[in-house]
């Protein structure tokens, strides 16, 4: 039986490091998804994507994360996106506030793939 409450495993792809979120996010697997997500985070050559298919639970330690990688990304004016939300998961992001910047970060790279695409014509 496995035991194991959390999970995180880095995918480099082309274009993005895809980080996939498995699990509880919690005080006790913070410092385990900080030590993979930060350095990714600094990287503004690809697309950093958080999939948040599997993850089952994420208390404020966790949220607090998630704010410090969006704000890193948006120093670096490098593109984040948030997939895959689970509903129990989207309705915590909601009720403390926090989906407003997933929302803005959103926007930003859609503009900035608008931005692109007006540019190739």
């Amino acid at each position: 039986m496995n035991t194991k409450l959390f999970d995180v495993i880095h995918e480099e792809q082309s274009d993005r490091h895809v980080i996939y979120v498995k699990g509880e996010l919690d005080l006790a697997s913070a410092e385990q998804f900080r030590n993979i997500a930060e350095p990714l985070a600094n990287d503004k050559t690809k697309t950093l994507a958080i999939d948040l298919k599997d993850l089952t639970y994420i208390d404020s330690t966790g949220i607090g994360i998630f704010v410090s990688l969006l704000k890193r990304r948006q120093q670096l004016q490098a593109p984040v996106l948030i997939e895959n939300i689970p509903p129990k998961i989207q309705r915590l992001f909601d009720l403390t506030g926090v989906s407003r910047f997933f929302a803005a970060e959103r926007e930003t790279t859609k503009q900035k793939g608008q931005k692109a695409n007006d540019e190739r014509v």
